[in-house]
């Protein structure tokens, strides 16, 4: 085998391996998976702070956890639907919104508008003194 022949060979071996790849991540709707989570977030912690004004958010272990503008601690996966970025919690308008394409969900993890048009997982939380818990 010449060193052209050879080339040609590792090009195509290449191509054939990364193109399933590309392909399945290239899908116009991207799919949640469904998650377990259990974690307890301590609120006295720097890391956590944010946590403690209305709409503010922080995002652990792939899961965004606000606080919403009436006080409430809501928790669904970070991942937008559409193209898998990590979503924020604008608290203006009490709505988790993608960044990358605009996407908006409704504070229950439901899409509100495209072009995701699948909906955010969401957890439950439990607040226990200065200890938060989200879990499935």
């Amino acid at each position: 085998m010449d060193r052209k022949e050879f080339l040609t060979l590792l090009g195509f071996s290449a191509i054939a391996t990364t193109l399933p790849m590309c392909m399945g991540s290239c899908s116009s709707s991207a799919s949640t998976p469904n998650m377990s989570v259990d974690f307890t977030l301590d609120l006295t912690q720097s890391a956590y702070a944010a946590l403690n004004t209305n709409g503010g958010y922080i995002v652990k272990d792939g899961v965004i956890v606000a606080k919403t503008t009436a006080g409430n601690y809501v928790a669904v996966s970070a991942a937008c639907t559409h193209e898998g970025a990590n979503v924020n919690y604008n608290s203006g308008s009490d709505k988790f919104v993608c960044p990358r394409h605009g996407a908006t969900f409704a504070n229950s993890g439901t899409a509100v508008s495209g072009p995701a048009n699948g909906n955010l997982q969401k957890f439950n939380t439990t607040l226990t003194g200065n200890s938060l818990r989200v879990y499935s």
